[in-house]
């Protein structure tokens, strides 16, 4: 068959379009639709990820590779990518979804992302395929912070900085609540014995709020932390 050359955005030439079609065909269409290969797409988004963050990290441990890799390919970081390539216009769907706007859903957005992977992997092997996902990951990963900073939040890496000098771990008080029912803001403060440090925030919600306190007291004891 001759291969076709891309028009969109995925900007691979497929040899057997059919794939591609495929991949962008929901359950709501009937079938064959994109459920196997968004299986198989899955493994391979995870493995072309993991093996770039085992490459660009060298010094990471198993748990900051880990938690990279979930931020970089939960469903709310691939429907992005999905929309940049354009998906959702070329998505195949029943009635019912069509008319809910589904070719907007990230669910279904992200699950087409993987679909389309594993549609490349298939028509031209792992190595084109990895050569065309990767660079679709690329600002996503510039955006990282730091190994020891990715998937923890302000409370945790606050309590691991006392933890890891035995220092007593921190007190979380709310100070304040104000506002209606719908529009709610909370003051809390948060107070570390040793050293002796007291740090506010104020959010919409107690937790944001004790998450900002703890991101205060962190510029405090430790800005690169």
């Amino acid at each position: 068959m001759v291969a076709v050359v891309p028009t969109d955005r995925i900007e691979h030439r497929f040899a057997n379009p059919g794939l591609l079609e495929q991949a962008l065909t929901h359950r709501s269409a009937g079938a064959p639709h994109n459920e196997r290969l968004e299986f198989l797409g899955d493994s391979l988004v995870n493995l072309i990820v993991a093996e770039a963050l085992y490459v660009r990290w060298p010094q990471a441990d198993e748990g900051a590779l880990t938690r990279a890799r979930a931020e970089l390919v939960r469903e709310s970081a691939l429907a992005p990518i999905a929309r940049s390539l354009e998906l959702g216009a070329r998505l195949t769907l029943g009635p019912g979804e069509m008319k809910s706007g589904g070719h907007r859903r990230d669910s279904i957005l992200a699950d087409a992302l993987e679909a389309v992977v594993a549609a490349i992997y298939l028509d031209a092997g792992f190595e084109a395929c990895r050569a065309r996902v990767l660079p679709w990951f690329e600002a996503a990963m510039a955006a990282l912070p730091p190994p020891h900073k990715v998937g923890k939040d302000a409370k945790t890496r606050l309590q691991e900085w006392l933890q890891g000098r035995q220092k007593p771990l921190p007190l979380y008080a709310l100070l304040s609540e104000s506002g209606e029912d719908h529009a709610k803001s909370f003051r809390v403060s948060c107070s570390i014995a040793q050293p002796p440090i007291a740090t506010e925030g104020e959010a919409g919600s107690r937790r944001a709020a004790e998450q900002l306190a703890a991101e205060a007291a962190l510029r405090q004891l430790d800005p690169n932390y």
